[in-house]
Order: C-alpha cells, then sequence, then structure tokens
C-alpha cells in the first residue's frame, strides 16, 4: 500500500490522536459535579435515554451495555429518529450527546422539548446551545477541527465513565486503558485488507465500536461499509462475504467472545480477510489477523480498543483515497436535514 504525503485533513486527525488520551483524562478529571448530579437522576428514575447523531451515536451505542449491566434501562436513539417518531421521555433521564453543541437537530429538539428537569448535554463545547440550553458534561481541549470523529469519542467515552463511576462501576481498568497510548503494529492488517472493495465491521458488546469504525471508513476512506451487530451479521447478510469483502470484528473480555470467534471461523472459511480487534485475552482464531490490547470489557474495552480501530481505518483510507480528512459533500457541524 502507497501512502501519500500527508495533506491537512490527515494531519488534523493525527493531531486529534495524538491529544486524545490526555484530554480524555483530564475530561474524566472535570467533571465529577454534574457526573454525580446525573448519577443521582439515574438512580431516581431507573431509565436512560441516548440521543445522538454519527459518531455520537455509535458512542451511545458503546456505552449503553454497561448502564444496563448496572440495572439502568438505557436505550439509544439517533435524535434525527427521536424527532419524528419520539419516544415518551416522561420518567426518563436524557443525554444528548454532540460534540459541537450546534448540529439541526440540537436546535430543533430544544425548540421543541420544553421544560425536562432531566435533561443533560455531553458536549466539548461549553459556550454551545446544548451545554446553555441543559446542565452538561463537558469535554476538555475544545472544538475538534478533524472531519472525523477520534478525539471526540474517547473524551466522550470518558465523560460516561465519570458518570458510571459515580454510580459505583470500578473505573480502575478505563483509567488504565486511558494511560496507555502504545499503538499495536497493524501492518497485517493493512495488507489482509488491501484490496478489499467493501467492508463489514460488527461486534457483540463492542458493537456500537464497529459502527464508530464502519462511520470512519466511509467518510475517510469513501469505501462502503456495514456496521452490524454480531447476531444481525449471522441473520442472512453473511452471502455478501467472499475474498473482496473484508470483515472486522470487535471483541472484549465478554460473556459473548465464543460468538464472535465462531462468526470469524465462519468469515475466514468464506475466504474474506478477516480483522480481530481484541481485548478479550484470548489467543488469535486461526486464519484472523489479530490486532490485540489489553484484556479489558465495557467502556476500558471501548477505550482500548478504539485508538487502534481509529488508526486501521484512517491509515487504510490514506491508502486508498486521495487527500484523506477533506470532505467533498459534509461538513464538521451539520446544520441542514
Amino acid at each position: 500500500m502507497t501512502m501519500r504525503t500527508a495533506g491537512p485533513g490527515l494531519l488534523a486527525l493525527r493531531a486529534e490522536m495524538a491529544r486524545q488520551h490526555q484530554d480524555a483524562r483530564d475530561s474524566y478529571d472535570a467533571n465529577g459535579e454534574i457526573a454525580t448530579t446525573i448519577a443521582g437522576a439515574l438512580r431516581r428514575n431507573r431509565r436512560l435515554v441516548l440521543l445522538g447523531m454519527g459518531a455520537s451515536h455509535a458512542v451511545n451505542r458503546m456505552v449503553e451495555p454497561t448502564y444496563r449491566a448496572l440495572g439502568i434501562q438505557a436505550i439509544s436513539l439517533p435524535l434525527s429518529e427521536h424527532l419524528y417518531a419520539p419516544l415518551d421521555l416522561a420518567g426518563s433521564v436524557v443525554i444528548v450527546t454532540s460534540q459541537s453543541g450546534e448540529s439541526v437537530e440540537v436546535h430543533r429538539l430544544f425548540s421543541a422539548l420544553g421544560r425536562h428537569d432531566s435533561v443533560f448535554g455531553l458536549t466539548l463545547e461549553g459556550g454551545s446551545t446544548l451545554a446553555q440550553s441543559s446542565p452538561s458534561l463537558i469535554g476538555r481541549g475544545g472544538t475538534e477541527r478533524a472531519f472525523a470523529a477520534t478525539r471526540s469519542l474517547l473524551i466522550s467515552l470518558a465523560l460516561h465513565q465519570r458518570v458510571l463511576t459515580a454510580l459505583g462501576d470500578d473505573p480502575t481498568s478505563a483509567l488504565a486503558a486511558l494511560a496507555d497510548t502504545s499503538t499495536p503494529d497493524l501492518s497485517s492488517a493493512l495488507a489482509a485488507l488491501r484490496d478489499s472493495s467493501a467492508l463489514v465491521f460488527s461486534g457483540r458488546a463492542m458493537r456500537g465500536l464497529a459502527e464508530a469504525a464502519a462511520l470512519g471508513a466511509m467518510e475517510l476512506g469513501r469505501l462502503p461499509a456495514l456496521a452490524l451487530e454480531g447476531g444481525q451479521f449471522r441473520h442472512g447478510p453473511m452471502e455478501i462475504l467472499g475474498p473482496k469483502i473484508g470483515v472486522v470484528l470487535a471483541k472484549s473480555d465478554e460473556p459473548t467472545a465464543p460468538l464472535i470467534d465462531s462468526l470469524a471461523q465462519l468469515c475466514v472459511a468464506a475466504g474474506s480477510p478477516t480483522i480481530l480487534v481484541d481485548s478479550s485475552g484470548q489467543p488469535a482464531v486461526p486464519g484472523t489477523c489479530q490486532i490485540a490490547a489489553r484484556k479489558s470489557a465495557g467502556i476500558a474495552a471501548a477505550l482500548s480498543l478504539l485508538p487502534a480501530a481509529q488508526k486501521l481505518v484512517i491509515e487504510l483510507a490514506d491508502a486508498r483515497t486521495e487527500n484523506v480528512g477533506t470532505p467533498i459533500r459534509s461538513g464538521k457541524i451539520t446544520r441542514d436535514e
């Protein structure tokens, strides 16, 4: 794969990633008070609705399982879907996530919502419409400049971990992940995916991470990419598999790990180059290319696996696409529906 001279979009992505671990840790440390407030509301209500768009929705999908494990009935929904087929928010805590706090859907939501005592925000911009409209978790380091989400994802996960810590979740493993800035060797994975014409990303507990990575592959590499929860992948879409269809599976130290292994075996048997982004602590599945991270589960696993998945997607895009990170049809803040 031939790497091109880095343009401004790629340089911006690399700059965001270079600071994301420290900004995420600083965000965790700085948001104890509001996290305690949100945790108190969750203890009273036990219901959580997570609203967001794009990468923010993928973050919500990443954290859903951990909230549920603590007895919170958490559901994530695209903010646009809620606007046109709204959930009844009565009795629920709502967290609206938007890195800029200024997307058109955020403006629409607060124009329609009226008074709701249990609506909170999660954003990188303390002066944004979102932060001014609701008590908010504020990520450190200011606006994310690069087009595709990288630093904002890690910060958002750290902010959710702060809320979960206030609910009684042990943050030790997650904070250890934030302290680990090492990067695994991706050369074998990149070589395996070199000739893929489309990609499928999947996972079980790590389904949200798969969705975030697929979004990055489409935004940066302009590659057709599907993101499918593991069970959904098994129910028919496996017909897509073959030598030109790359598969990236995300796996943590989770009860469903054997299901991911069996899925990987089927992908290999179908001839698809198959990558495992893996924090299970288990040996590689024969025939796959394993990108291993520290053994972990839940948000700690997402924090461990996300930087490797980001780098994989960015380097794959860089090898295939001119002007990586410079959008043609999109903007950083979507202002039109």
